[in-house]
Formats: C-alpha cells, structure tokens, sequence
C-alpha cells in the first residue's frame, strides 16, 4: 500500500466529518421548528487492506464513511398554546396527513400539530394537508376506514325529545287536605290542587310544551300527583282545556321523607329510609301514548319524572327541576378533546362528537423517510403503520398544545466542535501526506 492511500483516507475523513457538519446545522436549523425529530450521523471504517509484516499479514484501514442517518424520536417538551386545534402527541404516535390535490392516496406522518378548520370545514395543517380520522356512528363507535376530518358547518344537531325531569320540590305538611272527593279536576286545578310546578319540555321536532304537574293532598303523608299539557297540543283534546297525561301517588314517612311512589317502594325494606335504597330507583312516568303531540312528532314519547319531594313544615317550593331533551341547534363552534374526538358546540348547548381522528405508530420510526414540511412517510425498514385511535396504544395527545423541537443545543455545539476538529484533523493528514510525498519526488535531485 503506498503513501497516497493515507490522501484517500484524508479525503473520506473530509466528506463523512462534511456531511456531519450539514447534519449537525440542519438540527440548528430547526430548533424552533414544532414537531421536528432532529437526526445524527453515524460513522463506519471503511473496508481494510491488507500488508504483509514480519509478524504475518496485517491490516491498514481505508478511511471512514457515513452509515447512516439516524432520526431521533425522542419527546419534544410541550408548549401550552391558546388554540384548542393545536395538538401534541405523547408516546410513539404521529399524526397522519394527506395532501387532498392527490385525492389523499398517500399518507404521511408528522409529530408537528398546529391544525387549523379550514373554508371548507377540514381540519388541516399550514400546508393544507388534511388531518385523517373516523367517522362516528350514532353509538359514537368509529365506523369504515380513514378519510379526512371533514365537519359540515352550516349543519344542524336534530332536537332530543324529554325523556326524563327532576323534579325536587317540598310540599306543606300543613297544606289543607283536600281528599280524594272531590278528586283533582283539570277544569277547577286550583281548588282541587294544592300547589303546581310548570317546565318546558321538547318533543322529537323541536318544539315546547309547558307540561305542570299539580299535587294534592289526600291525607297526611298522602298526595296525588297529576300531570297535564294544554288539550290542543295533544290529539283529541280541546283548546284551553287541561289533559291530564300522567297521574299517580305520593307517600311520606312520619318524617317528611319520600317512601314510595305510585305504590313502589323506594327502599328495600318498605318505609325504613335506613335501608337500601332500591336499583333502579322508581319513578313517576307519562301514560304510555298520552303525549301524541298533534304537530307529527313522536307520538311514543314518555316522560320520567323523578319526584326528589319532601313533606316538611315548610311553604310548598320548587327547589329545583330541569329536563334532557333539547331543540335543534346550529353549529358554533368546534374544538378537539384529549380522546381525539371532534365536537361541534350548538346554539342549543348540545355538544356532539362529530368524527375522531387517528395516529399511527411504526415498529422502526428511525427508518422513516423525511419529506419536508415536517413530515415523514413509510419506508421499507420502517414497518406498516399501526394505525388506531387515541388511547389505544398508539399515543395520547394534549389539546392546547404543541410539541416543540427535540433539538439540544447544547449538544449540537458539542458535536459541532468535535466535527470540526476531526474535519481538521484530516486536512493535516492529507497536508502531512503532500509533504511526505515530496519528500520522495525530492530523492531524484
């Protein structure tokens, strides 16, 4: 082996300790780039030749060469942001997106979650390529495969017919008893009623209907209950009139507290409310098909009412009540939960899960090929996708959020320092060389 091969080796010490460098000042580069993986470059020796010595054979190295570059995954630290689309992902997931001019036939994969809803309603990243996710059924399931999240914004959320009212009043132990005769009459409810609450309640459509519940007293710790609505908002009644669509019993024990309603006992051992209380807890109810609600809705409706009544001393009082059902509602608003699901908020305060979006993860994430924009796509080292939802084994994610570079550069100059003595260093070899080569070109003079 002659002395220039030692200038080879200089020169494969100056490419591998070069492209280091560029390494080393992409990191710098992207320090404050969200969702960057910054990468290193690791070094080979090159194959050796061999050299007969008077010991026996030998070998002389060729130089050095760039193996590879790594990607570096680990957790970038999180920066709390103000907008509820930005999203980090902790643990091994990325975040898939698609660019929508290819009509999203290829994924990519990025950690950086800065997504914004765009015109149209999908939710994107600053370059416009589309966040993928689930559709939800209507058991709120993910249903079919991935496709971008898209939300309809000039959509509307169908109403939620009442199904259940809490009803949490007291009635006046010392109210005048008025007795089953006469019983309560919707054409006179004051006088055969001792005291009445009103709520709104929806049907299937939308709309309202001011529903009361009147109570009377029969005897002490004995009430009656009768629900009505106005007869022309039922099939078959009268304007003005009041239907009764639910009726039943109250009974207290000595000391003012619900024992049983409609003649079911509310605890295991029959008026001890020391006991157990009874699972499911009874409730008073509409008479089944009393709620055929002359505008087409739902003729099948039923109402619970959970009658959370005392019987103290005390003025009869509404202390509270409210009902589950809601109108219908436009859109106004859309955020991302911890779990990836996409609600829309409505007029009518009824939040929706609207889709679910999706990460992936890879057996080999170091193997996965960057393509600019913070993004990576598969590779053939780094394994098919394993693509789930949030919670699944993928990752979790934070909303409010982004994950900065994992960029250290404290680390970066270090490495920066020691690559460029090495790339020194191997200039002095290849200078060292030059000498002793004309060291044996002067011989001849």
């Amino acid at each position: 082996m002659g002395v220039s091969s030692s200038l080879y080796s200089g020169v494969s010490g100056l490419n591998a300790n070069a492209n280091a460098m560029s390494v080393i000042g992409n990191n710098i580069a992207n320090a404050n780039t969200v969702g960057f993986k910054s990468s290193r470059a690791i070094f080979g020796d090159l194959l050796s030749s061999q050299i007969s010595g008077s010991g026996g054979n030998s070998q002389v190295g060729r130089g050095v060469g760039l193996s590879i570059v790594d990607n570096i995954f680990s957790q970038g630290t999180f920066e709390n942001t103000e907008t509820n689309t930005d999203l980090a992902v902790e643990g091994a997931g990325f975040f898939i997106v698609s660019d929508p001019s290819t009509g999203n036939a290829v994924n990519n994969y990025t950690r950086a979650g800065a997504f914004r809803f765009d015109a149209e309603g999908f939710l994107v990243n600053p370059e416009g390529f589309n966040l993928m996710g689930f559709q939800l059924d209507e058991n709120e399931n993910t249903v079919g495969d991935l496709t971008p999240i898209w939300i309809n914004t000039q959509s509307f959320t169908p109403a939620g017919p009442t199904a259940n009212v809490d009803l949490n009043t007291n009635l006046d132990s010392d109210s005048q008893t008025i007795g089953v005769a006469p019983a309560f009459d919707p054409l006179d409810p004051s006088v055969t009623s001792n005291y009445a609450t009103s709520i709104q309640v929806f049907d299937s459509l939308g709309s309202t209907h001011l529903m009361t519940t009147y109570f009377t007293k029969n005897a002490d710790q004995n009430w009656e209950w009768n629900t009505v609505v106005d007869g022309e908002e039922v099939t078959g009644g009268t304007t003005g009139v009041l239907e009764i669509v639910g009726s039943g019993t109250l009974a207290f024990d000595p000391s003012g507290n619900l024992i049983r309603i409609d003649g079911n006992d509310l605890y295991t051992i029959p008026g001890d409310t020391s006991s157990d209380p009874v699972f499911p807890k009874p409730t008073a109810t509409t008479t089944v098909g009393a709620l055929d609600w002359v505008n087409g809705s739902i003729q099948t409706q039923q109402v619970s009412i959970d009658m959370q009544t005392t019987q103290y001393a005390s003025p009869s009082v509404v202390v509270a009540q409210e009902q589950d059902g809601y109108g219908t509602g436009t859109l106004v608003k859309l955020n991302v939960d911890e779990f990836g699901n996409v609600i829309g908020n409505f007029s009518n305060g009824t939040p929706r899960r609207l889709m679910r979006l999706a990460l992936a993860k890879f057996t080999n994430a170091n193997s996965l090929d960057k393509v600019g924009n913070n993004m990576f796509a598969q590779s053939n080292n780094s394994g098919v996708p394993i693509v789930g939802t949030v919670g699944s084994g993928v990752g979790n994610i934070f909303t409010n959020a982004l994950e900065l570079s994992n960029v250290d550069l404290a680390q970066e100059f270090v490495k920066m320092i020691t690559t460029q003595r090495g790339f020194s260093a191997n200039s002095k070899t290849i200078t060292t060389t030059d000498e002793m080569l004309a060291e044996v070109i002067n011989l001849k003079r």
